[in-house]
C-alpha cells in the first residue's frame, strides 16, 4: 500500500517539473520577439534620420538643382527644335480649287506648288462639268495650314459610266425628254417623219446611227429623236362635210384619218347640237387630196338660209 502512494507522488513531481520547463520556454520566446521588435524600431528610426540628413545635405541639393537645370535646358532645346521643324507660327492660305481641272495642279504656279495633292474620290459623274474637274477639297478654301500640307480632292470621272438606253418608242416627246434627263442623257436634234402619231418617238439616233432600247450608251450622250409629224404618207380625198352636224363631220374625218382644225359657229347658232356645216377648209372636190393626219377647218350655222346660200355658191 505504501509503495503505491510513493509512485503517485513521484508522478506528480515529474508533472510539475515538465510544466515549469514549458513556462520557461514560452517566456523565452516572448522575450526574443520583444527584442527583435525593439531592434526593428531602432533601425527604422536610424534610417529615417539618415535619409532626412541626406536630403538636407549640400551634395543632394546640388545634384537636385543640377538635374532640374539639365531637364529645363533639354525641354527648351526640344521645344525650339519642334518650332523649327513644324514651322510654328508660319501658315499659308488654302486656295479654292473647285472648278479647276486636276491637271492644273501640276503647274509651276507658287499658289499650287506649296501643297501636295491626293485624289480622294474620282467616282462621281456630272454631265455639266468637264472630266477631271475638282468639285470638293479638304482642307476647305481659306483655311490656314502649313506649307507642304496634303490637300485631298474629289474630281469628276474621266470616263462616263455606261447605262442601258431606255425604251422611248411610241412615247410622246415631252415624256421622252423627261426620261432622257432622268437617265443623265441629253436631248439632241428633233427629226420629223411622216406618221400619224404626231410627236410620238419613232426612233432614237446617235450621230445618225439608230440605237435600240437596251443598247449601252455613255452617260451624258446626246440622243437625237425621230418624231411623227402627224400626217403620214397616204393621200386621201377631202371628204364632203356640207350640211353635216359636228358629230357627223367628226365621224367622217376620223374615218379618213383626218383631224378637225378650227371649229367656228356663226351668230345664228343657239344649240350647237342642231348646227350644220355650211363651209369647210380645204373644200372638197374630185381632185383634192391631202395627207392623212392633216386638219380641216369647220364652220357651222343653224340657219337654213345660210346653208342654201353656200350650197348655191359651191
Amino acid at each position: 500500500m505504501k509503495m503505491k502512494i510513493y509512485r503517485f507522488g513521484s508522478d506528480i513531481s515529474t508533472i510539475g517539473t515538465e510544466h515549469n520547463k514549458f513556462a520557461f520556454h514560452k517566456n523565452s520566446i516572448h522575450n526574443k520577439n520583444l527584442f527583435f521588435a525593439r531592434l526593428q524600431q531602432i533601425w527604422q528610426k536610424h534610417l529615417m534620420n539618415t535619409f532626412i540628413s541626406f536630403l538636407k545635405s549640400r551634395v543632394f541639393l546640388f545634384n537636385l538643382f543640377t538635374a532640374i537645370a539639365i531637364v529645363l535646358l533639354l525641354m527648351a532645346f526640344v521645344f525650339k527644335w519642334l518650332d523649327t521643324y513644324t514651322r510654328h507660327g508660319e501658315s499659308i492660305t488654302v486656295p479654292d480649287l473647285r472648278g479647276r481641272k486636276i491637271v492644273e495642279l501640276t503647274s509651276p504656279s507658287v499658289q499650287y506648288s506649296s501643297f501636295n495633292y491626293r485624289i480622294a474620290d474620282s467616282s462621281i459623274y456630272q454631265a455639266d462639268l468637264p472630266k477631271g474637274t475638282i468639285i470638293q477639297q479638304d482642307p476647305k478654301p481659306g483655311e490656314k495650314v502649313k506649307e507642304g500640307r496634303t490637300i485631298y480632292v474629289t474630281i469628276t470621272r474621266t470616263t462616263a459610266p455606261e447605262i442601258k438606253m431606255p425604251d422611248l418608242i411610241d412615247v410622246s416627246y415631252r415624256q421622252a425628254e423627261a426620261i432622257l434627263v432622268s437617265y443623265g442623257l441629253k436631248v439632241g436634234e428633233i427629226i420629223y417623219r411622216p406618221d400619224l402619231a404626231k410627236n410620238a418617238v419613232l426612233a432614237m439616233q446617235i450621230n445618225n446611227y439608230v440605237i435600240r432600247p437596251g443598247d449601252m450608251v455613255s452617260k451624258g450622250t446626246t440622243i437625237d429623236l425621230v418624231l411623227g409629224d402627224g400626217y403620214g404618207n397616204t393621200q386621201v380625198p377631202v371628204p364632203e362635210l356640207y350640211n353635216l352636224t359636228l358629230t357627223e363631220a367628226l365621224f367622217v374625218l376620223k374615218g379618213s384619218a383626218l383631224n378637225a382644225g378650227r371649229i367656228e359657229y356663226d351668230g345664228t347658232v343657239l344649240d350647237s347640237t342642231l348646227a350644220h356645216v355650211y363651209k369647210q377648209n380645204p373644200a372638197s372636190g374630185d381632185s383634192v387630196f391631202i395627207s392623212q393626219g392633216q386638219i380641216i377647218d369647220l364652220y357651222l350655222t343653224q340657219s337654213d338660209a345660210v346653208l342654201d346660200q353656200h350650197n348655191k355658191n359651191k
